[in-house]
């Protein structure tokens, strides 16, 4: 009987030891050409995940080792979730240095990029009344507010620029997701960049423009 279950037990176990192998070399392979093509055009590290709720599930690592934190953001839903909770509980972590967050204009009205956006997702979510995301904008506003009053470290602006992206920037690395017009963003792919490299750069210098040109944040 010792002997079945000893062998019971060293088959379950070289078992598990084969997929477990087996899923981090396919996650390899499947990573390779990317980090291939990085390598020959000169863009660096770089990773895709094919939808960007994969590559929220990195977050909390990624920001609790970060020495700042920028964020250009469609609507910033992710900001209020457990993702961003890490870095908020680490406020009065002194090697965290600042958070900008950059949300669109919620008061833009028709005919700016923030209603083109909604209009676009209206077409493929029935339940995107007008003026919704607009309304969501303000909520996650006011909670990044009520942080930044809590936390001189953070800073809120609004913009009024084509949502065509979402950019979450650290010290380190750079998550750059390209909405489709047809999606909602958690579903579109997202590019993930490390430091040094030429994509990193561009993440950086988006934000910047878009923090440049932002206006201060008021919640009407």
């Amino acid at each position: 009987m010792d002997t079945f279950l000893s062998d019971l037990l060293s088959s379950l176990l070289a078992t598990v030891l084969s997929v477990g192998a087996g899923w981090v070399a396919a996650r390899w392979l499947r990573e390779l050409p990317v980090l291939l093509l990085g390598w020959l055009t000169g863009l660096g590290k770089v990773r895709v995940h094919r939808g960007q709720r994969k590559a929220n599930d990195e977050l909390p690592v990624v920001l609790s080792r970060a020495r700042w934190v920028k964020v250009l953001a469609g609507r910033g839903n992710e900001i209020t979730r457990d993702g961003f909770g890490v870095l908020w509980d680490k406020g009065g972590d002194s090697r965290l240095e600042f958070v900008e967050i950059l949300l669109p204009d919620p008061s833009a009205g028709a005919g700016s990029w923030l209603s083109r956006r909604e209009l676009e997702m209206r077409r493929v979510d029935p339940g995107f009344t007008a003026g919704l995301l607009a309304d969501q904008v303000c909520l996650n506003a006011v909670y990044i507010q009520q942080l930044a009053r809590r936390s001189g470290k953070v800073r809120l602006r609004f913009y009024d620029l084509p949502n065509l992206q979402r950019v979450i920037l650290t010290d380190e690395v750079a998550y750059l997701t390209v909405y489709r017009s047809d999606e909602h963003g958690r579903n579109s792919p997202c590019l993930v960049a490390h430091r040094p490299g030429p994509l990193y750069d561009y993440a950086e210098n988006l934000f910047a423009a878009a923090w440049d040109s932002g206006v201060s944040a008021e919640v009407r």
